[in-house]
C-alpha cells in the first residue's frame, strides 16, 4: 500500500457528496481513491444514507451487535469523511453552501430541482461560484416526460431494455445480478466530472453535467443496441450465449460447466481437432462465423455432446493448449480467492478499531497506476463521525435554527 507521502492523481480536489444509495456514491469513492476530499453529508433525521439500514451483513461492533456499517454501504464509501447536516433547515443550507463554496464538484442524486428550495441547485450555487463542476443524477434525468419519476436501478434496467435480453431463452426477463445499472451510472458520473474539471481548470468555467440511470443503461446496451439499430429486429434472450459469435457459451462437463470463447475461425479449427469434431471446421455449414451463427443450434448440440462425458479440467487443458478461449465459472468465493486475485490486490483489509474485527475487508480499486497509486486512506465511515473535523477543516461554525 502506496505512503501517506505518495502523490495522488486527485490531491487538493474537494467533492461536496449529496448523493446516496449507489450510483452517486460510485463516483464519489472513485474519487475518492484517486485522492479527493470527499465529504458526504448525511441527514439526521434519516440515520444517514438509505443504505446503511440495507442487511442482512452489517460489521459488527465490540459487544457483538451490528453497526451501521452494512456490506451495501461499505461497497461504496469508502476514503469518505461523513458529516450529519439537515439540509431542510436554515442551518444546514448555510453550512453547505459554506462547503459549496470550497468545493470542487458537487454531486446529487435528488429527484430533479428537488434542491432548489434550498438554494443548493446548480443555477444558484453556480451564480456564486462560476467554476463549479455540478453533477446531477437522477432516473430519468432533468428533462423528457418521465423527469419526475424516482429512479432505481431495477426500474432503470427495466425501462432501458437491458432485462429483456438477459436470462433464458425460455425464461422471464431478468436483471443483472448486481446493481449495474445505477454502478455504470457512477463510472459515467466520474468521467463526466473528471472531463468537466478538464475544461474548468483550462477556462475557469464550472458546469452541469445532466445524468440519468436510464441514459447511461441504454448507452450501454452496446451492440445488442446497435444491432437493432441496425436490422430492424428486436433482439432474443439467449442465455449466456452470445448474438455474434458461435460457439460463446457455457456448456455442460462431466462435473460442471465450463466457458468457451470461439472468436475466429483459426480457433474454432483448432477447436474442432482437439475434441476430434472431424471434418466440422471444413463444412459449409460452420466454417464462418456467420454460418455458425445461421446453424448455432446444430453447432451448440453438437459440441454439447462431445463435452458433457469429459471433465472440466480436461476441456480447459485441451482448450489452453491449443490457445482457444475457455474458462471456468467461479462461485463469488472461488473469484475473490483465486491466485489471481490475491496477485492483484483484488480484496483489501481497512482497519476499523470500533469493530469486533477491527478491519473490514472490501473490494478493491482495479486501477493500477505507476505514478499516482490508488490509496486506501479512510474506511468506510460511521454515520456523522467526521462532523466536527470537516466544520474545524473548512472553518464552519456551527449555528442553530
Amino acid at each position: 500500500m502506496a505512503g501517506s507521502d505518495t502523490p495522488m492523481a486527485l490531491d487538493g480536489l474537494v467533492v461536496l457528496d449529496l448523493s446516496r444509495i449507489l450510483a452517486g456514491p460510485t463516483a464519489t469513492q472513485l474519487l475518492g481513491d484517486l485522492g479527493a476530499t470527499v465529504v458526504k453529508v448525511e441527514n439526521p433525521k434519516t440515520g444517514g444514507d438509505d443504505t446503511r439500514s440495507w442487511g442482512p451483513n452489517y460489521a459488527k461492533g465490540k459487544d457483538g451487535t451490528p453497526t451501521d456499517l452494512s456490506a451495501y454501504f461499505m461497497a461504496a464509501n469508502r476514503n469518505k469523511l461523513s458529516i450529519s447536516v439537515d439540509l431542510a433547515t436554515e442551518a444546514g443550507q448555510q453550512t453547505l453552501r459554506h462547503l459549496a463554496a470550497r468545493a470542487d464538484v458537487v454531486i446529487e442524486n435528488y429527484k430533479p430541482g428537488g434542491l432548489e428550495k434550498y438554494g443548493l441547485d446548480h443555477t444558484t450555487l453556480r451564480a456564486a461560484h462560476p467554476g463549479l463542476v455540478y453533477c446531477s443524477i437522477s432516473g430519468f434525468g432533468q428533462t423528457g416526460p418521465n423527469r419526475d419519476q424516482p429512479g432505481y436501478d431495477l426500474m432503470a434496467q427495466g425501462y432501458g431494455g437491458i432485462m429483456s435480453l438477459t436470462g433464458a431463452p425460455d425464461g422471464p426477463p431478468m436483471k443483472v445480478g448486481v446493481g449495474i445499472a445505477d454502478v455504470m451510472c457512477g463510472m459515467y458520473a466520474t468521467i463526466g466530472i473528471l472531463a468537466a474539471l478538464r475544461h474548468r481548470d483550462a477556462t475557469g468555467e464550472g458546469q452541469h453535467i445532466d445524468l440519468s440511470l436510464v441514459d447511461a443503461q441504454m448507452a450501454w446496451l452496446i451492440n445488442e443496441g446497435t444491432n437493432f439499430l441496425t436490422s430492424g429486429k428486436l433482439p432474443e434472450r439467449r442465455g449466456n450465449a452470445h448474438p455474434n459469435i458461435v460457439p460463446y457459451d457455457a456448456f455442460a462437463c462431466a462435473d460442471g460447466h465450463i466457458l468457451l470463447a470461439v472468436g475466429n475461425d483459426a480457433q474454432f479449427a483448432r477447436f474442432c481437432d482437439a475434441f476430434n469434431l472431424t471434418g466440422l471446421a471444413e463444412s459449409a455449414e460452420f466454417n464462418t462465423n456467420l454460418a455458425r451463427i445461421e446453424n448455432r443450434v446444430d453447432l451448440t448440440e453438437r459440441i454439447a455432446t462431445v463435452l458433457k462425458d469429459i471433465s472440466c479440467a480436461d476441456v480447459l487443458a485441451r482448450c489452453h493448449a491449443v490457445k482457444v478461449p475457455a474458462g471456468p465459472i467461479h462461485t463469488v468465493a472461488q473469484a475473490l480467492q483465486s491466485d489471481q486475485a490475491q496477485a492483484r490486490g483484488t480484496v483489501v483489509a481497512m482497519e476499523t478499531p470500533d469493530t469486533a474485527k477491527g478491519a473490514v475487508e472490501l473490494l478493491g480499486n482495479p486501477l493500477k497506476f505507476s505514478r499516482t497509486p490508488v490509496q486506501y486512506r479512510r474506511p468506510p465511515p460511521r454515520f456523522g463521525q467526521d462532523t466536527n473535523t470537516v466544520f474545524e477543516m473548512f472553518d464552519i461554525k456551527p449555528k442553530m435554527d
